[in-house]
């Protein structure tokens, strides 16, 4: 269990997974890849603002619905969510889950785990359980969904990353931005990942190529990775969920 520093010490129901286990042995943050040190530092800053954002947006254009319709769970069944947050796509998957099946949510920055562990504890899922991890590394062997929403983009590469999450899962299915919509739409995404570069490692001249180039690689990542695959886009075409599933 992860103490919460923002809690007076109290306990809170996450636990540190094989990435976040290296990191709390080997010493100094400097020794992490500056990749996590960067995401993680930003999302702890931004912790609570994010919460409040992503809870009041959570029905716009139907992506977060579209996200876990697409992973088709069942009762009983297992799914991870990486870049899980605050935990706003948590109450839909233990829906979809029941109180039979189990909910992993995995994320590398505490406050974000804080808040989600905050949800878990007011809403009294015990099948519910939160990681410290990098998605990199996933602290899980087997799951019968995978759902990452607004996280490709975070990787450098992200075909390796997807690549193993089709080997453990029998269904990935991811939200991603993309400059595929209107005029109006791509300058408002320019704009969005302007302001977010560090976040994005999108400090190009170019940070909607370097977007697109990273949604196109966990693209193809699915299409090698699953035999059957479904492509949805949302919100004037600056969104797409895809998904791949075994069969």
């Amino acid at each position: 269990m992860a103490e919460d520093p923002a809690g007076g010490g109290r306990r809170r129901p996450v636990t540190r997974g094989d990435g976040a286990g290296d990191r709390a042995r080997s010493g100094p943050a400097e020794r992490e890849p500056d990749r996590l040190r960067r995401i993680r530092r930003g999302y702890d800053a931004w912790a609570r603002a994010y919460d409040w954002f992503a809870r009041a947006t959570a029905s716009v254009g139907g992506v977060r619905a579209a996200c876990v319709d697409a992973l088709d769970l069942s009762p009983g069944d297992t799914v991870v969510e990486f870049g899980c947050g605050p935990g706003v796509n948590l109450p839909a998957l233990r829906d979809a889950v029941g109180p039979n099946g189990r909910v992993v949510g995995v994320d590398v920055s505490p406050r974000m785990l804080d808040r989600a562990a905050g949800l878990v504890e007011r809403r009294g899922w015990e099948n519910v359980s939160l990681v410290e991890a990098d998605a990199e590394r996933p602290p899980v062997a087997a799951a019968d969904g995978v759902l990452a929403t607004f996280v490709t983009s975070l990787f450098s590469d992200p075909y390796p990353v997807l690549r193993r999450w089709c080997e453990l899962s029998d269904a990935v299915v991811v939200a991603a931005f993309v400059p595929e919509g209107n005029r109006a739409a791509n300058a408002a995404l320019r704009a969005f990942v302007a302001l977010n570069g560090r976040l994005f490692d999108a400090t190009t001249d170019d940070p909607l190529g370097r977007l697109a180039e990273r949604t196109a690689a966990a693209r193809r990542a699915l299409d090698d990775g699953a035999t059957v695959r479904e492509r949805d886009r949302r919100l004037f075409g600056t969104i797409v969920v895809e998904a791949g599933r075994s069969g």
